[in-house]
């Protein structure tokens, strides 16, 4: 909220219309605009300029017609303050750049006039050619909206492919591992063998830095849903923890957390700690089973290039969230309003599940009529630490409107009706960057 970013002109707006006419020099577009992004925006472009283009180009007599009417009586009323002859005219082409030194101070304001005429009309010229010509657009350079302040930061679109890429010879057959040399082959190493190794250096990381979960040994385990065991101390109490990773590609399901819990109980774990890039929105409702806690760490994308990073452990790679604390609000009138507690923070020194207020949520957002598939953002509220509020007032270099900023700065939302599709989902995001997702039936 510290930052501001510019906005761009949308094609699909009436200012749009009017600067893209200006940039291609036609009449401004007369469609009904909606403000619609998928349209994209106005951009810069470069003409090419071809002596095709030039002769084609019929506007460029009319520009020239249009100047000469006020070019020809410059010109003549300069020849006759300089009382020359009529054989001795100058012709437009002769008529110097500089004016001379003899010439009266009327001459020379004639002069003057006449060449900022002339240089006038020679650039509305080129500007016709360049608005003629055949161009390319720069994608990357959309035209500025002065007139407006976006104080939201850019966004990307990432996604990782699901698919192998296998090698092939100089004939175009597969190349066959099993056949390499055996040390290079096995020398490689596995998804879970490589997260196992970061994650006995990095260990597990919470919002606060005391509530880190370090372990004093982390070793594979022949299972079939946890694959590691970690020790780490609970006081002067020395824990066994479960290992269970997700799939490199992918999503953990709710499913998987139960059936991984119950094996970590029939091995008598103390506590299941599963790593995964991403979980869906039905595994946090699953705090524990029976007696076993279960941690979900969310893992950092950047364990995708693994082989290419230093395994320093001060990164966080793998961060617990904890468990959001939200109320469902009914008001009289049927509408709904969500209200954030806090957030439920495990402590490794204790063992224990304690809920923290909501000073470890920066942000959280409400899709009011969630429909499984994607969030969508229609109410935002920021609870940032450091007062933010100043922070947007210098942003924006404008005063806020403390009422407006009241319904955004807060941990109960603003009433909304009840969903259509009879589901509302509620994202939390902490001081990390990290966020869980909780789903709620209406």
């Amino acid at each position: 909220m510290g930052a501001r970013y510019p906005f761009y002109l949308l094609a699909d707006s009436r200012e749009g219309q009017l600067k893209e006419a200006e940039v291609t020099r036609t009449a401004p577009s007369s469609q009904p605009v909606q403000g619609n992004i998928r349209h994209g925006f106005v951009y810069e472009r470069v003409p090419h300029i071809t002596l095709k283009s030039i002769a084609n180009n019929a506007e460029i007599d009319v520009i020239w017609e249009k100047w000469q009417e006020r070019l020809a009586p410059l010109a003549k009323a300069l020849n006759d303050e300089t009382r020359m002859t009529k054989a001795e005219t100058l012709q437009e082409w002769e008529i110097p750049r500089e004016a001379e030194a003899k010439w009266s101070a009327k001459a020379k304001k004639v002069h003057a006039e006449w060449w900022e005429a002339r240089i006038a009309r020679q650039q509305e010229i080129d500007k016709s050619i360049a608005a003629k010509a055949e161009f390319e657009y720069l994608y990357d350079k959309p035209y500025d909206d002065k007139k407006k302040v976006r104080v939201a930061g850019p966004f990307t679109v990432e996604s990782l492919s699901p698919h192998r890429m296998l090698g092939v010879d100089e004939n175009d057959e597969l190349i066959d591992g099993l056949r390499e040399d055996p040390g290079e082959y096995n020398a490689k190493q596995t998804f879970p063998q490589m997260i196992l190794e970061n994650l006995r250096t990095a260990g597990v990381q919470q919002a606060h830095k005391e509530d880190r979960i370090t372990f004093t040994s982390l070793q594979a385990w022949p299972g079939h849903y946890i694959c590691g065991e970690g020790r780490y101390m609970e006081g002067a109490t020395e824990k066994r923890a479960a290992i269970f990773i997700g799939p490199e590609f992918g999503t953990v399901q709710r499913t998987d957390l139960v059936e991984a819990a119950r094996e970590c109980g029939d091995a008598g774990f103390d506590v299941l700690i599963a790593c995964a890039f991403n979980y869906d929105a039905h595994s946090t409702d699953l705090p524990g089973l029976g007696r076993i806690p279960i941690l979900k760490a969310r893992m950092n994308a950047d364990l995708h290039m693994a082989e290419d990073l230093k395994n320093t452990g001060k990164g966080n790679l793998f961060v617990i969230f904890g468990e959001p604390d939200i109320e469902l609000l009914t008001e009289n009138d049927g509408k709904l309003r969500v209200k954030v507690n806090g957030v439920d923070v495990f402590k490794p020194q204790s063992g224990e599940v304690q809920s923290s207020g909501t000073d470890g949520i920066a942000c959280w957002f409400i899709d009011t009529d969630y429909n499984r598939e994607s969030f969508f953002v229609r109410h935002a509220y920021f609870l940032g630490a450091n007062d933010p509020y100043s922070a947007l007032k210098t942003t924006l270099k404008a005063e806020i409107n403390p009422e407006a900023w009241a319904t955004l700065n807060s941990d109960t939302s603003r009433p909304f009706e009840k969903p259509k599709q009879g589901r509302i989902a509620v994202k939390v995001i902490n001081h990390l960057g990290d966020e869980v997702m909780k789903v709620f039936r209406v």
